[in-house]
């Protein structure tokens, strides 16, 4: 288990922005580098789904739906991954997830609410 910590979330309206960050605070460098970091969402009544991902490699993937509006990146050296989100809509609300993933390791963080109405 990795602690994951996200901030960021909050209420916009559409066509609006917003920039989720999630910090591995007790992983040094060399331990946060081997994990694929990721952003999952689950909205109310729905399972949850990928968002972005980047590789250990630095290869990105985003999910069509949010291609063109979302960016994942990674800051290694402090730990941090971030989902920046513009052009937001009503369907991208959700509870917003950071994940890391490495072999059998599979973490979560506590998840941070974005909702999105005008």
């Amino acid at each position: 288990q990795v602690r994951l910590v996200e901030s960021g979330g909050g209420s916009v309206q559409p066509g609006g922005s917003l920039r989720l960050s999630c910090v591995a605070p007790r992983l040094i460098f060399s331990e946060f580098i081997s994990y694929d970091m990721a952003w999952y969402r689950q909205a109310p009544g729905k399972e949850r789904e990928l968002v972005a991902v980047m590789s250990t490699n630095g290869i990105t993937k985003v999910t069509d739906s949010v291609k063109g509006r979302f960016t994942i990146s990674r800051n290694n050296s402090r730990k941090t991954v971030t989902l920046q989100m513009n052009s937001l809509k009503s369907e991208d609300t959700a509870v917003y997830y950071c994940n890391a993933q490495r072999d059998s390791i599979n973490s979560w963080g506590q998840g941070t609410q974005v909702t999105v109405s005008s």
